[in-house]
């Protein structure tokens, strides 16, 4: 039977406590191995995906709404925790609108050169620290086809809780590592035989029309964070400069926009 909760500082919940403290998250997860999956629908992709839970928190209504999870959760001796809504905020730090939470084992990330044995589309994030523009683009990158993304060491984790959500799940849909040191990475990438497009404004850069109009037979393109773009070093190493055709006055588009015009444009 699930074990109902009724003190938000119970260890037994120790997965849950301090949502909102993302400096101690960022310390803790990697070293216990583990991330949060919010709302059924992401809890369900991440399972599908042959991700192991650890245990899973619930509200009551739930334990009915996600039967088949508890029962399968019960045959593997997976914990299931149930509280009541204010022990949940209080343990959590936030309302928990979806009825569900789940402690999840972190998979081992494959190594760059094995991610990219098949792949003919990759999109490379460089130290996009903002958790909902990584989760966008991870989303866009499943809608349009990009085979892989790849993300640098200072870049937000694409498991953080807010990532796994703007994302509806799809972080564990499309194929991902990190890619270090960078951006010595570049070079990596080009023995391997991948053009890189730096996405940047770049006076000397071809327009996304150009690339498009000849596109490399594998491309990674490269986007930088919010505010400062690309480092010089970065757009240096890499084998062009693009950069998206904009009106009105506008000169640049937020790296998750810009992603998806990027990734649409140039689909295979």
């Amino acid at each position: 039977m699930p074990e109902r909760i009724t003190d938000p500082a119970d260890e037994r919940v120790a997965d849950y406590f301090s949502l909102t403290d993302v400096a101690l998250r960022r310390r803790l997860e990697p070293e216990r191995g583990l991330y949060l999956a919010e709302s059924e629908k992401v809890i369900r992709r991440a399972l599908a995906a042959g991700h192991r839970p650890r245990s899973f928190l619930m509200g009551e209504r739930w334990l009915t709404d996600l039967g088949d999870l508890v029962a399968q959760a019960e045959a593997d001796g997976v914990p299931v925790f149930v509280a009541d809504a204010p022990v949940i905020e209080a343990m959590t730090g936030f309302h928990l609108h979806r009825g569900a939470l789940a402690s999840m084992q972190r998979p081992q990330l494959p190594a760059v050169r094995d991610l990219l044995a098949d792949a003919r589309r990759v999109v490379v994030l460089e130290d996009i620290v903002d958790h909902t523009n990584v989760g966008a683009v991870f989303r866009s990158a499943a809608a349009l086809g990009v085979d892989a993304v790849l993300v640098t060491p200072r870049c937000a984790d694409p498991l953080y809780r807010r990532s796994v959500r703007v994302s509806m799940g799809t972080v564990f849909q499309v194929p991902w590592t990190r890619i270090e040191p960078w951006p010595q990475g570049i070079g990596e990438l080009q023995e391997l035989g991948w053009r890189v497009a730096a996405l940047a404004l770049d006076p000397d850069g071809v327009t996304l029309d150009d690339l498009v109009a000849d596109p490399p037979e594998r491309l990674a393109v490269v986007l930088g964070a919010e505010g400062d773009g690309l480092g010089r070093r970065t757009v240096a190493a890499a084998d062009l400069a693009v950069r998206i055709p904009m009106g009105g006055g506008v000169d640049s588009l937020n790296v998750a926009a810009a992603a998806a015009v990027a990734m649409w444009a140039l689909r295979v």
